[in-house]
């Protein structure tokens, strides 16, 4: 049972999402499969670079952050999906070992002019290292259910 409705979101608001330190094996299987640059998975080559080493995928650590808001968040709204991100900006590189520590943030809200037994919740999700340096942003809309829709 949802216990957050549109009713209960309220611009401004910012929830805690947790952390999760990014195990060097996951990371790396992850951009084995899905993203294998060698930035991402050749420890030579990715020493050469620009970034010292291997760093994570940026659709690995937007995926890790997902997840951080899908349980912390979307699992107790009653969330009937999203029209998409507005943005999406990877800002700093993650490195295995690195903890994240993510928040978001309800920029708006809105009624659907179309139909009435649901909202609009803008929202940007934010995620930072141990360091304190912001590694990523989105800014994305779900779409939630009203309370009462008799």
């Amino acid at each position: 049972m949802s216990n957050i409705y549109f009713e209960d979101t309220e611009a401004g608001t910012v929830r805690d999402l947790g952390s999760y330190t990014i195990p060097k094996g996951e990371m790396i299987a992850f951009s084995e499969r899905y993203d294998p640059q060698p930035i991402h998975i050749d420890k030579e080559a990715a020493t050469e670079s620009v970034f010292g080493g291997v760093i994570a995928s940026g659709w690995y650590t937007a995926s890790v952050c997902m997840r951080l808001f899908v349980d912390e968040f979307l699992a107790e709204t009653a969330s009937i999906g999203s029209p998409g991100l507005d943005e999406l900006s990877w800002l700093t590189p993650v490195y295995a070992d690195d903890t994240l520590t993510v928040e978001n943030e309800i920029l708006e809200t809105r009624l659907s002019k179309s139909r009435d037994d649901r909202g609009y919740v803008r929202n940007q999700t934010r995620a930072y290292n141990q360091n304190g340096d912001k590694v990523l942003t989105w800014v994305g809309t779900n779409i939630i259910l009203c309370c009462n829709t008799d």
